[in-house]
Protein backbone atom coordinates (compact mmCIF):
# COMPACT_ATOMS: atom_id res chain seq x y z
CA UNK A 1 0.00 0.00 0.00
CA UNK A 2 2.94 2.50 0.91
CA UNK A 3 4.57 1.54 -2.88
CA UNK A 4 0.81 2.16 -4.06
CA UNK A 5 0.39 5.55 -2.29
CA UNK A 6 3.68 6.65 -3.82
CA UNK A 7 3.39 5.71 -7.05
CA UNK A 8 -0.20 7.78 -7.24
CA UNK A 9 1.04 10.89 -5.17
CA UNK A 10 4.22 11.41 -6.22
CA UNK A 11 5.18 9.61 -9.56
CA UNK A 12 1.65 10.46 -11.06
CA UNK A 13 0.71 13.13 -9.19
CA UNK A 14 3.68 14.57 -8.57
CA UNK A 15 3.11 16.24 -5.23
CA UNK A 16 6.67 16.98 -5.19
CA UNK A 17 6.42 19.46 -7.84
CA UNK A 18 3.57 20.90 -6.45
CA UNK A 19 6.26 21.80 -3.31
CA UNK A 20 8.32 22.63 -5.31
CA UNK A 21 6.31 25.57 -7.16
CA UNK A 22 4.82 26.74 -4.22
CA UNK A 23 8.93 26.66 -2.78
CA UNK A 24 9.83 28.88 -5.72
CA UNK A 25 7.33 31.25 -5.58
CA UNK A 26 7.32 31.59 -1.98
CA UNK A 27 10.87 32.93 -2.95
CA UNK A 28 9.99 35.32 -5.30
CA UNK A 29 7.65 36.77 -3.14
CA UNK A 30 4.21 35.07 -3.97
CA UNK A 31 1.64 35.11 -0.95
CA UNK A 32 0.76 31.76 -1.70
CA UNK A 33 -2.09 31.97 0.49
CA UNK A 34 -4.07 34.67 -1.30
CA UNK A 35 -6.19 34.03 -4.39
CA UNK A 36 -4.03 35.39 -6.91
CA UNK A 37 -0.76 33.34 -5.39
CA UNK A 38 -2.17 30.15 -5.49
CA UNK A 39 -4.05 30.68 -8.47
CA UNK A 40 -0.41 30.98 -10.35
CA UNK A 41 0.76 28.04 -7.95
CA UNK A 42 -2.24 25.67 -9.71
CA UNK A 43 -1.56 26.76 -13.23
CA UNK A 44 2.19 26.08 -12.84
CA UNK A 45 1.86 23.41 -11.18
CA UNK A 46 -1.17 21.08 -13.70
CA UNK A 47 0.41 22.27 -16.74
CA UNK A 48 3.86 21.44 -15.84
CA UNK A 49 2.39 18.02 -14.90
CA UNK A 50 0.25 17.35 -17.39
CA UNK A 51 2.90 18.69 -20.02
CA UNK A 52 5.11 15.58 -18.62
CA UNK A 53 2.63 13.32 -18.50
CA UNK A 54 1.44 13.98 -21.88
CA UNK A 55 4.49 13.72 -23.24
CA UNK A 56 5.66 10.17 -21.81
CA UNK A 57 2.70 8.50 -22.02
CA UNK A 58 1.89 9.80 -26.34
CA UNK A 59 5.47 9.00 -26.39
CA UNK A 60 4.81 5.17 -25.15
CA UNK A 61 1.38 4.88 -26.58
CA UNK A 62 2.68 5.92 -30.17
CA UNK A 63 6.19 3.23 -29.92
CA UNK A 64 2.79 0.74 -29.22
CA UNK A 65 0.79 1.95 -31.98
CA UNK A 66 3.50 1.73 -34.80
CA UNK A 67 2.42 -1.82 -34.19
CA UNK A 68 -0.93 -1.18 -35.21
CA UNK A 69 -0.81 0.98 -38.48
CA UNK A 70 -4.67 1.45 -40.53
CA UNK A 71 -4.00 -1.56 -42.60
CA UNK A 72 -2.95 -4.03 -39.89
CA UNK A 73 -5.70 -2.88 -37.76
CA UNK A 74 -8.29 -3.16 -40.85
CA UNK A 75 -7.15 -6.67 -41.42
CA UNK A 76 -7.11 -7.70 -37.90
CA UNK A 77 -10.48 -6.47 -36.92
CA UNK A 78 -11.97 -7.51 -40.27
CA UNK A 79 -11.15 -11.95 -38.77
CA UNK A 80 -13.78 -11.31 -36.39
CA UNK A 81 -17.69 -10.87 -36.42
CA UNK A 82 -20.24 -10.26 -34.00
CA UNK A 83 -19.70 -8.55 -30.01
CA UNK A 84 -15.95 -9.79 -30.58
CA UNK A 85 -15.28 -6.85 -33.36
CA UNK A 86 -17.00 -4.52 -31.19
CA UNK A 87 -15.05 -5.57 -28.15
CA UNK A 88 -11.80 -5.52 -30.58
CA UNK A 89 -12.67 -2.16 -32.10
CA UNK A 90 -13.42 -0.55 -28.37
CA UNK A 91 -9.95 -1.93 -27.18
CA UNK A 92 -8.43 -1.03 -30.47
CA UNK A 93 -9.21 2.98 -29.72
CA UNK A 94 -7.25 3.00 -26.64
CA UNK A 95 -4.11 3.22 -28.43
CA UNK A 96 -4.97 5.78 -30.96
CA UNK A 97 -5.37 9.30 -31.13
CA UNK A 98 -6.77 11.58 -28.44
CA UNK A 99 -9.44 13.52 -29.61
CA UNK A 100 -12.61 13.03 -31.43
CA UNK A 101 -11.50 15.07 -34.93
CA UNK A 102 -8.05 12.79 -35.18
CA UNK A 103 -10.41 9.47 -34.96
CA UNK A 104 -13.22 10.51 -37.77
CA UNK A 105 -10.28 9.83 -40.49
CA UNK A 106 -9.57 6.13 -39.30
CA UNK A 107 -13.09 5.63 -38.92
CA UNK A 108 -14.06 6.77 -42.40
CA UNK A 109 -11.09 4.38 -43.06
CA UNK A 110 -12.26 1.56 -41.46
CA UNK A 111 -15.73 1.86 -43.28
CA UNK A 112 -14.09 2.15 -46.43
CA UNK A 113 -12.49 -0.92 -45.88
CA UNK A 114 -15.98 -2.74 -45.31
CA UNK A 115 -16.13 -3.47 -41.95
CA UNK A 116 -19.56 -3.70 -40.59
CA UNK A 117 -20.46 -0.55 -39.82
CA UNK A 118 -21.14 -1.33 -35.78
CA UNK A 119 -17.85 -2.14 -34.98
CA UNK A 120 -16.46 1.13 -36.44
CA UNK A 121 -18.77 2.90 -34.24
CA UNK A 122 -17.40 1.15 -31.54
CA UNK A 123 -14.18 1.97 -31.94
CA UNK A 124 -15.40 5.72 -32.74
CA UNK A 125 -16.75 6.36 -29.30
CA UNK A 126 -13.66 4.62 -27.24
CA UNK A 127 -10.57 6.52 -29.29
CA UNK A 128 -11.64 9.78 -27.64
CA UNK A 129 -12.95 8.60 -24.49
CA UNK A 130 -11.11 5.84 -23.33
CA UNK A 131 -7.10 5.85 -23.71
CA UNK A 132 -4.32 4.80 -21.83
CA UNK A 133 -3.67 8.19 -20.91
CA UNK A 134 -7.08 8.49 -19.19
CA UNK A 135 -6.31 5.84 -17.37
CA UNK A 136 -2.79 7.46 -16.19
CA UNK A 137 -4.10 10.60 -15.43
CA UNK A 138 -7.40 9.91 -14.06
CA UNK A 139 -5.41 7.62 -11.67
CA UNK A 140 -3.09 10.49 -10.62
CA UNK A 141 -6.17 12.93 -9.94
CA UNK A 142 -8.95 10.95 -8.52
CA UNK A 143 -7.54 7.31 -7.35
CA UNK A 144 -7.34 3.93 -9.15
CA UNK A 145 -10.90 2.70 -8.27
CA UNK A 146 -12.32 5.56 -10.06
CA UNK A 147 -9.95 5.51 -13.53
CA UNK A 148 -10.63 1.78 -13.45
CA UNK A 149 -14.87 2.08 -13.56
CA UNK A 150 -14.02 5.15 -16.00
CA UNK A 151 -12.40 3.25 -18.56
CA UNK A 152 -14.18 0.37 -18.13
CA UNK A 153 -17.52 1.89 -18.51
CA UNK A 154 -16.18 3.47 -21.16
CA UNK A 155 -15.71 0.94 -23.20
CA UNK A 156 -19.20 -1.04 -22.37
CA UNK A 157 -20.42 2.31 -24.14
CA UNK A 158 -18.49 1.64 -27.13
CA UNK A 159 -19.33 -1.79 -27.42
CA UNK A 160 -22.90 -1.51 -26.56
CA UNK A 161 -23.13 1.51 -28.90
CA UNK A 162 -21.76 -0.39 -32.12
CA UNK A 163 -23.70 -3.05 -31.28
CA UNK A 164 -26.99 -1.04 -31.74
CA UNK A 165 -25.73 0.34 -34.32
CA UNK A 166 -25.01 -2.82 -35.97
CA UNK A 167 -28.56 -4.51 -34.93
CA UNK A 168 -30.06 -1.40 -36.45
CA UNK A 169 -28.83 -1.63 -39.96
CA UNK A 170 -27.63 2.07 -40.59
CA UNK A 171 -25.62 1.44 -43.35
CA UNK A 172 -27.50 3.04 -45.67
CA UNK A 173 -27.19 6.19 -43.90
CA UNK A 174 -23.80 6.15 -44.88
CA UNK A 175 -22.72 9.04 -47.31
CA UNK A 176 -22.13 7.22 -50.78
CA UNK A 177 -18.27 8.83 -50.87
CA UNK A 178 -17.24 6.05 -48.45
CA UNK A 179 -19.50 3.14 -49.21
CA UNK A 180 -18.36 3.43 -52.73
CA UNK A 181 -14.51 3.83 -52.50
CA UNK A 182 -14.05 0.74 -50.16
CA UNK A 183 -10.58 -1.59 -50.55
CA UNK A 184 -9.84 -4.73 -49.48
CA UNK A 185 -9.71 -4.98 -45.55
CA UNK A 186 -6.88 -7.54 -45.78
CA UNK A 187 -4.76 -5.44 -48.51
CA UNK A 188 -1.24 -4.72 -48.04
CA UNK A 189 0.26 -3.97 -44.26
CA UNK A 190 2.25 -0.67 -43.78
CA UNK A 191 6.09 -1.49 -44.00
CA UNK A 192 7.74 -3.37 -41.49
CA UNK A 193 9.63 -0.50 -39.42
CA UNK A 194 12.68 -1.45 -37.12
CA UNK A 195 13.18 -0.54 -33.41
CA UNK A 196 14.89 2.63 -34.57
CA UNK A 197 12.43 3.95 -36.40
CA UNK A 198 9.22 2.70 -34.29
CA UNK A 199 11.44 4.90 -31.57
CA UNK A 200 11.56 8.34 -34.40
CA UNK A 201 8.09 7.48 -35.05
CA UNK A 202 6.85 8.09 -31.45
CA UNK A 203 9.12 10.87 -30.86
CA UNK A 204 7.44 12.60 -34.26
CA UNK A 205 4.40 11.94 -32.80
CA UNK A 206 5.18 13.11 -29.60
CA UNK A 207 6.07 16.58 -31.01
CA UNK A 208 3.19 16.80 -32.96
CA UNK A 209 0.64 16.11 -30.73
CA UNK A 210 2.09 18.38 -27.83
CA UNK A 211 1.77 20.91 -30.43
CA UNK A 212 -1.32 20.22 -31.12
CA UNK A 213 -2.47 20.31 -27.94
CA UNK A 214 -0.78 22.38 -25.55
CA UNK A 215 -2.90 25.33 -26.33
CA UNK A 216 -5.87 23.43 -24.73
CA UNK A 217 -3.85 22.39 -22.21
CA UNK A 218 -2.88 26.20 -21.47
CA UNK A 219 -7.30 27.01 -21.69
CA UNK A 220 -8.33 23.63 -19.44
CA UNK A 221 -5.84 24.62 -16.75
CA UNK A 222 -6.34 28.36 -16.78
CA UNK A 223 -10.29 28.06 -16.67
CA UNK A 224 -9.34 24.93 -13.42
CA UNK A 225 -7.53 27.47 -11.81
CA UNK A 226 -9.95 29.94 -12.09
CA UNK A 227 -12.75 27.78 -11.26
CA UNK A 228 -10.39 26.67 -8.26
CA UNK A 229 -9.63 30.02 -6.13
CA UNK A 230 -12.04 32.13 -7.89
CA UNK A 231 -15.76 30.69 -7.93
CA UNK A 232 -17.15 30.11 -4.83
CA UNK A 233 -17.90 26.28 -3.83
CA UNK A 234 -21.90 27.21 -2.96
CA UNK A 235 -22.30 28.20 -6.57
CA UNK A 236 -20.68 25.03 -8.02
CA UNK A 237 -22.59 22.87 -5.28
CA UNK A 238 -25.84 24.47 -6.71
CA UNK A 239 -25.21 23.62 -9.80
CA UNK A 240 -23.09 20.44 -9.96
CA UNK A 241 -23.56 18.80 -6.50
CA UNK A 242 -26.15 16.22 -5.01
CA UNK A 243 -28.81 19.18 -4.53
CA UNK A 244 -29.56 19.56 -7.63
CA UNK A 245 -31.05 16.61 -9.56
CA UNK A 246 -30.13 18.07 -13.21
CA UNK A 247 -26.48 18.38 -12.62
CA UNK A 248 -25.51 15.75 -14.47
CA UNK A 249 -27.86 16.85 -17.66
CA UNK A 250 -26.40 20.21 -17.44
CA UNK A 251 -22.69 19.10 -17.25
CA UNK A 252 -23.50 16.69 -20.61
CA UNK A 253 -25.39 20.12 -22.05
CA UNK A 254 -22.54 22.59 -21.35
CA UNK A 255 -19.32 20.09 -22.16
CA UNK A 256 -21.24 19.13 -25.47
CA UNK A 257 -20.37 21.98 -27.84
CA UNK A 258 -16.56 22.49 -26.45
CA UNK A 259 -13.53 20.93 -28.15
CA UNK A 260 -11.14 19.50 -25.97
CA UNK A 261 -8.90 16.40 -25.22
CA UNK A 262 -8.79 14.09 -22.05
CA UNK A 263 -5.37 16.37 -21.12
CA UNK A 264 -7.34 19.78 -21.29
CA UNK A 265 -10.68 18.82 -19.51
CA UNK A 266 -8.26 16.73 -16.70
CA UNK A 267 -7.60 20.21 -14.81
CA UNK A 268 -11.31 21.74 -15.08
CA UNK A 269 -12.57 18.30 -13.59
CA UNK A 270 -10.20 18.58 -11.02
CA UNK A 271 -11.16 22.21 -9.65
CA UNK A 272 -14.61 21.11 -9.85
CA UNK A 273 -14.78 18.61 -8.44
CA UNK A 274 -12.93 20.30 -5.36
CA UNK A 275 -16.04 22.82 -5.14
CA UNK A 276 -18.42 20.28 -4.36
CA UNK A 277 -19.45 18.96 -7.69
CA UNK A 278 -20.36 15.29 -7.98
CA UNK A 279 -18.12 12.59 -8.81
CA UNK A 280 -20.18 11.77 -11.89
CA UNK A 281 -21.31 14.69 -12.99
CA UNK A 282 -17.79 15.40 -13.09
CA UNK A 283 -16.66 12.53 -15.54
CA UNK A 284 -19.97 13.23 -17.51
CA UNK A 285 -18.90 16.74 -18.49
CA UNK A 286 -15.45 14.99 -19.35
CA UNK A 287 -17.02 12.35 -21.41
CA UNK A 288 -19.52 15.06 -23.13
CA UNK A 289 -16.53 17.28 -24.13
CA UNK A 290 -13.77 14.44 -25.38
CA UNK A 291 -16.69 12.62 -27.26
CA UNK A 292 -19.40 14.81 -28.61
CA UNK A 293 -17.30 18.17 -29.35
CA UNK A 294 -19.11 20.60 -31.87
CA UNK A 295 -15.68 20.08 -34.63
CA UNK A 296 -15.89 16.63 -34.31
CA UNK A 297 -19.98 16.54 -35.09
CA UNK A 298 -19.32 18.49 -38.14
CA UNK A 299 -16.11 16.21 -39.60
CA UNK A 300 -18.72 13.38 -38.51
CA UNK A 301 -21.24 14.98 -40.58
CA UNK A 302 -19.30 14.83 -43.70
CA UNK A 303 -19.34 11.15 -43.53
CA UNK A 304 -22.75 9.61 -42.50
CA UNK A 305 -26.72 11.26 -43.12
CA UNK A 306 -28.08 13.05 -40.43
CA UNK A 307 -30.13 10.14 -39.00
CA UNK A 308 -26.76 8.00 -38.56
CA UNK A 309 -25.44 11.08 -36.97
CA UNK A 310 -28.69 12.00 -34.82
CA UNK A 311 -28.70 8.23 -33.53
CA UNK A 312 -24.68 8.28 -32.62
CA UNK A 313 -25.42 11.33 -30.69
CA UNK A 314 -28.51 10.56 -29.10
CA UNK A 315 -26.50 7.03 -28.00
CA UNK A 316 -23.23 8.87 -26.14
CA UNK A 317 -25.98 11.69 -24.80
CA UNK A 318 -28.14 8.92 -23.24
CA UNK A 319 -25.26 6.02 -22.05
CA UNK A 320 -23.19 9.34 -20.69
CA UNK A 321 -25.67 10.98 -18.96
CA UNK A 322 -27.01 7.44 -17.56
CA UNK A 323 -22.83 7.10 -16.20
CA UNK A 324 -22.98 10.02 -14.64
CA UNK A 325 -26.08 9.25 -12.63
CA UNK A 326 -24.20 6.10 -11.49
CA UNK A 327 -20.93 7.27 -10.89
CA UNK A 328 -22.63 9.46 -8.45
CA UNK A 329 -24.70 6.77 -7.20
CA UNK A 330 -21.19 4.83 -6.41
CA UNK A 331 -19.33 8.11 -5.59
CA UNK A 332 -18.74 6.92 -1.45
CA UNK A 333 -17.42 3.72 -2.84
CA UNK A 334 -15.26 5.12 -5.17
CA UNK A 335 -13.33 8.23 -3.63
Amino acid sequence: MTIWNFIQNQLLGMEWLNQLTGMLLTRMGVDLTSKGGNSIQFFLYDTIKITILLCVLIYIISFIQSYFPPERSRAILGRYRGIWANMLAALLGTVTPFCSCSSIPLFIGFTRAGLPLGVTFSFLISSPMVDLGSLVLLTSIFGAKVAVAYVGIGLVLAILGGTLIEKLHMERFVEDFVRQAKTAATGAESENLTRKERFVYAREQTWYTFRKVFAYILIGVGIGAFIHNWIPSAWVEAILGGKNPMGVIVAVLAGTPMYADIFGTIPVAQALLGKGAQLGTVLAFMMAVTTLSLPSMLMLRKAVKPRLLALFFGICVGGIILIGYLFNALQNFLI
